[in-house]
């Protein structure tokens, strides 16, 4: 199989700020089933994703993602926000711009992991853009804040709004696989700053999204970790009671870390697994042309080493 080429180029936003933007690429004469766009979570970047853009490829999607503000290669100070909304509308804007390059009548999905699950949870909560499809991966829709926490969540954007601190986030908690540790610990374009903005963002979309959850009206996948320590995963078995059935299929990966896709190889094929078989349901030729129909409703699915194939 011919190797993936990644491409990067820069997206101006509407302020002037650039955003690094990520296209990969495989020379093919294969039809695409669709676009997925990744969003990534908090304090990472976008070219930790290259095994996902290759495992969406092999599959027959075009993959294409981007850098928060305040993240990787893009501009904005590391965890920071100019406005609480930055993200919501930087997405939307990509999703404009990913369209406008897209053939006519092809499907474009999110897949978000942790933030990123957040920020795209929110936007079609909000109705603020349309797309055909959602997969959600560890999403932090429960930042699990104390009262403290919430109080200065929401009095410090005001008082100090370029205050920017440590995120707290154990990298030892991301995955089973200690390269994976070692990799993100070694990065220079991961971060562990967060600032009152972005907290706040964070504390109060996820109680946004729960309450739009009973009219979701958009086929989504939700797959997130048992063993999560660092997003609450009551906030993803929440999402899932108040989902309507037909719009949901969700996986609870028993004993998994975080980064689901990045754990040790027999725990992270399990999840891939379940991705693909949702992803061929949903957007296979033959799924096109037929009813959809609803997977299953919610499994967990147990995550032994024998098992089969960040906010």
């Amino acid at each position: 199989m011919d190797a993936l080429d990644l491409s990067l180029s820069t997206f101006t936003a509407s302020d002037g700020s650039n955003l690094a933007v990520y296209d990969w690429h495989r020379p093919t004469h294969r039809p695409v089933r669709a676009q997925i766009l990744l969003v990534h979570g908090l304090g990472e970047h976008m070219g930790r994703y290259h095994r996902m853009a290759e495992r969406l490829h092999e599959w027959g999607f075009s993959v294409r993602g981007y850098d928060h503000y305040g993240h990787g290669r893009s501009d904005g100070p590391r965890g920071g926000l100019d406005t609480q909304e930055r993200l919501m509308v930087d997405l939307a804007d990509v999703i404009d711009s990913t369209r406008a390059r897209m053939p006519q009548g092809q499907a474009l999905l999110l897949l978000g992991h942790s933030l990123g699950g957040l920020v795209c949870a929110s936007l079609v909560a909000s109705g603020l853009r349309r797309v055909e499809g959602l997969v959600l991966s560890s999403p932090a829709l429960d930042a699990g804040l104390s009262v403290i926490q919430k109080m200065l969540v929401a009095a410090l954007p005001r008082v100090l709004p370029n205050l920017r601190v440590g995120n707290g986030l154990d990298s030892r908690l991301l995955s089973h696989d200690a390269e994976v540790v070692a990799a993100y610990r070694d990065d220079p374009l991961v971060h562990d700053r967060i600032g009152g903005r972005l907290a706040r963002f964070i504390a109060h979309e996820g109680p946004k999204v729960l309450a739009a959850a009973p009219s979701w009206s958009v086929p989504s996948l939700l797959l997130y970790a048992g063993a999560d320590g660092l997003v609450n995963p009551a906030g993803s078995r929440a999402f899932v009671q108040r989902v309507p059935a037909q719009m949901l299929e969700s996986h609870c990966f028993e004993g998994h870390y975080h980064e689901i896709f990045n754990e040790a190889p027999a725990r992270a094929d399990a999840v891939f697994e379940t991705l693909r078989r949702w992803l061929t349901l949903y957007f296979s030729d033959a799924a096109r042309a037929a009813p959809r129909r609803s997977g299953p409703r919610a499994t967990a699915i147990p995550s032994s080493e024998g098992s089969s194939p960040g906010w």
